[in-house]
């Protein structure tokens, strides 16, 4: 058994399932925090300096400034701030991927089949050449 498991885990399959799943894992960090760091604080400036990750109702109806000063208190909150960034993590993620597999489709497509040079007589059924005016062997006008 143990050596049936040396074998599944070494094939390249499983080993580069592995670094996918790393590769992605630092992608989803770089995205996280180009989300949080680079572009939700000047769409937070353009909407009247506001903080996306502190945008939340208390399902108590008690109000706190801060959705680290609600969470302390105990209180019970819908953070729908922290899913707009999550959403936009999302898209994101979404479209680069779909740019990876554009380009690996583009890579893999087969090349366009050559342009036929040759034709059948409709008379005699012989092959022939394609710019043919008269077939060669049974004369006919094409």
């Amino acid at each position: 058994m143990l050596k049936e498991f040396k074998e599944f885990a070494i094939k390249g399959n499983v080993v580069d399932m592995a670094i996918g799943i790393m590769l992605g894992a630092a992608f989803n960090a770089i995205v996280n925090s180009f989300v949080k760091d680079v572009l939700m604080p000047p769409i937070g400036l353009l909407l009247g300096r506001v903080d996306f990750t502190n945008l939340f109702v208390t399902l108590s109806g008690e109000h706190y400034d801060t959705l680290v000063a609600a969470q302390e208190a105990g209180a019970a909150t819908i953070n729908y701030g922290i899913f707009i960034n999550t959403i936009i993590n999302f898209v994101i993620v979404a479209f680069v991927l779909f740019l990876v597999v554009r380009g690996v489709n583009r890579l893999r497509r087969e090349p366009a089949p050559a342009a036929p040079t040759t034709k059948e007589c409709p008379q005699c059924l012989s092959v022939i050449a394609i710019g043919a005016k008269r077939c060669p062997h049974c004369t006919s006008q094409l």
